[in-house]
């Protein structure tokens, strides 16, 4: 269905977390979604590949992908599936080795303003394979507290169709310039954990029980409740609720050094097509806690 008449539609509805679910239904289309619930009644049987796999969109990111890669696949992720928007730079020789051994799914995906299609066809084309599959970007780390792994966490939560984890900002540090070293060694102060940019969560979802996302951080489920990081029903939407950090969170480098913001900058967004104005990096250069040290150590 057109977004805008989805987006219509949606609106009529008073409840604000039902209106939001049913934006994305209705994106999704209804017909399109009883297909889709008919044919997965008929696979139910199927088993799935991998425990844990993660989707991501990317557009000239190339440098930042071992580190990230690596990151999460210490942390138990199985499967990556990557999604190039026209990268121009190195990104499809740095994946070359994960592309060849399995572990990187790699589509090239061309056009602006792709990011929900390439969320779309994620899960129509991968959404048997995986019982959970996670939506994130490529300055964003996933950081289990209390567990040693992400499916240590995720192995109570089985009964729940999508988890919604918050972000955790982390500011330039008053870098300028991009320096040698990985992100996570580079940037150590971030937000204070009660600021207003960490109520934002990224979800993972299990891609049987989901039609697709409604926008990048919350999916439209197809049934079951949407629970938070400790395991509770969601009952407002992540903007009205406090941010949780003290089991799970998502380490968000969104600008790192202020050069490396201006290429951010300069790759455009995937969602509109307007560039983001320089006051992006103001609002997101929070360094008002130092990170303790080794916090990482025992992961």
């Amino acid at each position: 269905m057109n977004k805008k008449l989805a987006e219509a539609l949606a609106s009529i509805i008073p409840h604000k977390m039902t209106r939001n679910r049913w934006r994305g239904i209705l994106r999704y289309g209804p017909i399109r979604a009883l297909k889709l619930i008919r044919s997965l009644r008929k696979e139910k049987n199927t088993p799935v590949s991998y425990y844990l796999a993660v989707c991501a969109m990317a557009k000239n990111e190339g440098p930042y992908f071992p580190e990230w890669i690596e990151w999460h696949r210490k942390m138990g992720v199985d499967k990556f599936y990557i999604y190039d928007n026209e990268s121009d730079d190195n990104t499809k020789q740095i994946l070359e080795p994960y592309i060849a051994s399995g572990l990187v799914d790699y589509t090239f995906w061309e056009g602006k303003k792709q990011q929900l299609p390439i969320y779309d066809h994620c899960f129509e084309t991968h959404r048997l394979e995986a019982r959970w599959i996670a939506v994130i970007d490529l300055d964003e780390f996933i950081v289990p507290l209390r567990d040693k792994s992400i499916p240590e966490f995720l192995k109570p939560l089985e009964q729940y169709p999508s988890v919604e984890i918050n972000w955790l900002v982390y500011g330039s540090g008053g870098a300028k310039e991009k320096t040698e070293g990985s992100v996570m060694e580079r940037f150590t102060k971030h937000s204070l954990p009660g600021h207003k940019l960490n109520r934002h969560v990224k979800s993972i979802v299990d891609p049987r029980r989901i039609f697709t996302f409604i926008g990048s951080h919350e999916a439209a489920r197809i049934n079951g409740k949407a629970v938070d990081s400790n395991g509770s029903r969601i009952r407002k939407g992540f903007r009205d609720r406090e941010p949780q950090h003290d089991i799970i969170r998502i380490n968000h480098y969104a600008i790192k050094s202020y050069e490396e913001f201006l290429g951010k900058r300069a790759r455009g967004r995937s969602r509109v097509t307007s560039i983001r104005g320089l006051d992006y990096f103001d609002q997101y250069d929070l360094n008002d806690i130092e990170e303790e040290s080794g916090i990482y150590r025992n992961l």
